[in-house]
């Protein structure tokens, strides 16, 4: 039987919380990481005072470091295989790195929120057209998914660590069939803990809209895990 999700701040919320989503995940880039951002460095003919960096420069570096984080987590509860989430993240503050002049100050994390649900829906679009195609012949085959990519605390029990898994299961399978509209104010409300008015600025919506579909999205959750766990059990659907 697969266990309830924990209830959270309203009793709906999934134990699954946003420090543990993403095990294992790289930390967000700092200035001496891995990826230092998509800015240009500057040209032979370019001046650039010791140690200061250009003002777009500080703009993206601020920019990854507040939401990096959030967005590599929107990106995994909108669909995104974990194979493929850095990529996309990174993708999502490369498009911002292109469109700096024309993000408003203030509205950063409505920009990059927004391009993160379009780069989602591409990277679950081209998924399906991969899956769709045969494998050339060699034995090649798909990276790992979430047992791999994802695992459990070693601080954990082995009773914890399995009841950990079938509540991000149940998480993952309950919000790939919920509709998007629904799916990304619940994610917001429930996982992040964003203000229904904040949800209503992140996608430019009215207040009354954005407490309309969260109360929708929380009855298509509750009949969800209902099913999804019915099933588990050997039950109907």
């Amino acid at each position: 039987m697969i266990a309830p999700l924990a209830a959270g701040h309203d009793g709906v919320v999934s134990e699954v919380s946003a420090a543990d989503v993403s095990p294992g995940r790289p930390p967000a880039p700092g200035p001496s990481g891995s990826w230092a951002g998509p800015v240009a460095e500057p040209g032979p003919g370019s001046i650039r005072p010791p140690g200061r960096a250009p003002p777009a420069e500080l703009r993206l570096r601020v920019m990854i470091d507040k939401h990096f984080d959030f967005i590599w987590r929107s990106l995994r509860r909108f669909g995104v295989s974990p194979v493929d989430v850095d990529d996309c993240a990174q993708q999502v503050f490369i498009i911002a790195s292109q469109k700096l002049d024309a993000i408003a100050a203030g509205s950063e994390r409505a920009f990059l929120f927004g391009t993160a649900v379009r780069v989602a829906s591409d990277a679950r679009r081209s998924r399906t057209r991969r899956r769709e195609v045969p494998l050339e012949t060699g034995g090649g085959a798909e990276a790992p998914d979430d047992e791999a990519a994802h695992a459990p605390d070693p601080g954990l029990t082995p009773e914890e660590a399995t009841e950990h898994r079938r509540a991000r299961a149940l998480l993952d399978e309950v919000l790939a069939q919920m509709p998007m509209d629904l799916r990304t104010v619940f994610v917001l409300f429930e996982l992040e803990e964003v203000p229904t008015q904040q949800i209503a600025e992140l996608l430019g919506i009215p207040v009354g809209t954005a407490a309309s579909r969260l109360r929708r999205a929380r009855e298509e959750y509750q009949k969800l895990v209902t099913r999804v766990a019915a099933r588990a059990r050997g039950g109907k659907p």
